[in-house]
């Protein structure tokens, strides 16, 4: 208890913050009743919904049980690129994506697309897409792999890939599924 009593003495310091609650990993029921009595959204990876090397609790990471006080994430600074991501995992949890979109035909290469507009559909009143999933990038352009030091948070985007193409297909996906913010 004394955890929300210093969120709220926090809140009451230094006003009404966007705070978004770290629920990943082990998660105990003290933890999810903490996030809950908190208010603050959780978060959603949609990667650790198919790959049993993040998580035991996978069906909490299935779009379509995101709650809305949520934010889902494609993956985090923490986690493989999508691309990257899909070619890692095994031929079943490959298998598990394809049925959960039910889209057997799109190519490999282009996945990550549908897997991006999944996450765009979910309930989450927010969602993160790294700017390397919306390249359709591998783990050249990964942000940070934990428990290493000297090769992390060191890509930066460059003003030729973010082509007038990706421009517009991000506006017109963010647009669609109601993910504009016009702020």
């Amino acid at each position: 208890m004394w955890l929300i009593e210093l969120f709220r003495a926090v809140e009451q310091a230094l006003g009404k913050r966007e705070i978004i609650a770290e629920d990943l990993g082990y998660m105990s029921e003290t933890v999810r009743q903490l996030v809950r009595d908190s208010g603050f959204p959780g978060m959603k990876v949609l990667e650790f919904a198919f790959d049993s090397r993040d998580t035991g609790s996978a069906s909490d990471y299935l779009p379509h049980n995101y709650p809305v006080n949520s934010v889902a994430y494609t993956g985090t600074h923490d986690d493989e690129t999508l691309v990257s991501w899909y070619q890692t995992v095994t031929d079943a949890e490959r298998a598990m994506v394809r049925d959960y979109l039910y889209d057997y035909a799109t190519p490999e290469e282009q996945l990550y697309k549908s897997m991006i507009a999944l996450i765009l559909r979910s309930a989450a009143a927010a969602c993160i897409v790294p700017m390397q999933d919306w390249l359709g990038l591998d783990n050249s352009a990964r942000i940070n792999k934990p428990s290493t030091v000297g090769q992390n948070w060191r890509w930066r985007l460059k003003k030729t890939q973010l082509s007038k193409k990706l421009q517009k297909e991000i506006c017109q996906l963010t647009t669609r599924y109601g993910r504009m913010n016009w702020a």
